[in-house]
């Protein structure tokens, strides 16, 4: 087994304004996947602006992937319908948790990450530290679908004696 450089915590908030799967609704459910590693929240009954506010926690590993972001709309009997997806990056929030954060007050700004066409941020993406933690909050459009985001927010993790692995 790789030794790892750390926990990544992915706090999935809510969806807004997410597709209707249904008659009138939709039962949505998140599902992240990193490499091998597949995660996911609670599904929440007839609501296309669902809030999850749930925990999912990746280890991370060289090489760095990125996360990719599934939303689906439970179903009984058939297949569960897609409402979009999205992918995002974590190699900019490992680079500032190894940044030397000593002396930074709680709340500073450490990176600004811009929407482009290469992500899927609806806005900008600010990684801050906060109570001695970094953290990013992310706001993703999802994409193959004709509406919705979805907001998360991530927390490295630093793993004891983990930290001097060279990033690729």
């Amino acid at each position: 087994m790789e030794k790892i450089m750390g926990l990544l915590r992915v706090r999935v908030m809510k969806g807004i304004n997410l597709a209707v799967r249904d008659v009138k609704s939709s039962n949505p459910y998140v599902v992240l996947t990193m490499g091998e590693q597949r995660l996911k929240t609670r599904v929440i009954d007839n609501n296309l602006n669902p809030v999850w506010n749930e925990e999912l926690t990746f280890s991370i590993a060289p090489p760095i992937l990125p996360v990719k972001l599934n939303v689906y709309d439970k179903d009984t009997f058939t297949k569960d319908d897609k409402m979009g997806e999205a992918v995002f990056e974590i190699q900019t929030l490992i680079e500032c948790a190894r940044l030397n954060l000593e002396g930074v007050p709680s709340g500073a700004v450490i990176r600004t990450v811009a929407p482009s066409e290469h992500n899927c941020l609806a806005e900008e993406s600010l990684i801050c530290r906060t109570d001695g933690k970094v953290i990013q909050d992310l706001r993703l459009r999802l994409r193959n679908v004709e509406c919705g985001e979805v907001e998360l927010q991530l927390e490295w993790i630093i793993v004891p004696g983990s930290m001097e692995i060279q990033m690729p």
